[in-house]
């Protein structure tokens, strides 16, 4: 990409989407487009025809989503796989037409199976059954990869996907309905600070281990895999999906999460694991050699990303 090319983030109000832009601003890219919801509906297909009609991009950045945790995703199952599959169709196909150079669809580590081996390597995709809480989002996402598989193949284009793990930071949401797990924590945490409670309730035995990478980290790395040469970029295309996991390559257990958001937040009170709740997939950690084979590291380690995230967010949830 070059300081001046036409670069459109889809979802560049979304916790990755803002992360991109604020990478690409910082590296001095000067022709963004973007639109927010309310002057782009990405569920219209004549409205998304039209824009990149009219603006003809030359880079795609595809971050736009319907996302949310297990109590989202095992209410809202419908809305994540018809939200998700017409946004990234009315994308991808009008990248197409448009001729776009490069576009790089990101999605999420749940599209691996439930009991995957560990770390989950890009080729463990479609090896097993699904997580049932969020398989609805999940195959969505894994129609997104086969899309740019199959346009590839028919058409000669160049659309890479990346499936980042979890992802938290500033741009998060910290909705109890319908947040991931880091959020979620760091939101009863702060509640729980505000009203003097003595303690905090976690969802599940905390038994289950997840990785999360900050924000930051996961928008470096799309830059990083947007600016490959070509060759390097041509012999991901050529595999057998378009696919490169983006993650820290360590995790941690919900308790230990837990317990970290409450040091750094400075809460002393107790931890209540609630059995009642769905744990979810017992393990989620990616592979990640393929990221690391291209030069590529993250920067902020667990604590120091949470507290980074603490201290963009505290004004707002001590509210």
């Amino acid at each position: 990409m070059q300081r001046n090319s036409r670069i459109f983030v889809a979802g560049h109000k979304g916790l990755l989407g803002s992360a991109i832009v604020r990478e690409l601003e910082t590296a001095g890219y000067s022709n963004l487009l973007l639109r927010s919801r309310q002057e782009l509906d990405l569920l219209n297909v004549a409205a998304v025809a039209s824009l990149f009609d009219k603006e003809r991009p030359e880079f795609v950045f595809l971050a736009a989503a319907k996302v949310g945790g297990i109590f989202a995703n095992e209410k809202y199952p419908a809305e994540f796989i018809h939200d998700n599959l017409v946004i990234q169709t009315n994308i991808i196909e009008s990248s197409r037409q448009a001729a776009v150079r490069r576009l790089l669809f990101l999605g999420s580590s749940c599209i691996y199976p439930k009991m995957a081996p560990q770390p989950m390597p890009e080729s463990c995709l479609l090896s097993g059954p699904l997580e049932p809480t969020n398989r609805a989002y999940a195959i969505a996402k894994i129609a997104g990869i086969e899309m740019c598989s199959a346009y590839n193949r028919q058409y000669g284009t160049h659309f890479l996907a990346a499936m980042p793990t979890n992802l938290y930071g500033p741009g998060d949401n910290f909705d109890l309905a319908t947040s991931h797990v880091l959020p979620a924590l760091m939101r009863k945490t702060a509640d729980a600070i505000k009203t003097g409670g003595n303690t905090v309730t976690v969802w599940g035995s905390g038994n289950p281990r997840r990785e999360l990478m900050y924000s930051a980290d996961a928008a470096e790395a799309c830059l990083l895999l947007m600016n490959l040469d070509d060759a390097t970029f041509q012999s991901l295309l050529r595999q057998e999906y378009p696919l490169v996991n983006i993650g820290t390559g360590k995790d941690v257990t919900i308790r230990e999460l837990a317990e970290t958001v409450s040091r750094v937040l400075g809460f002393k009170g107790a931890l209540v694991f609630d059995g009642s709740k769905p744990d979810g997939t017992p393990q989620k950690l990616m592979d990640v050699s393929k990221l690391h084979g291209l030069g590529w590291r993250p920067r902020f380690a667990l604590e120091h990303g949470i507290a980074r995230t603490w201290e963009l967010v505290r004004e707002r949830l001590m509210q």
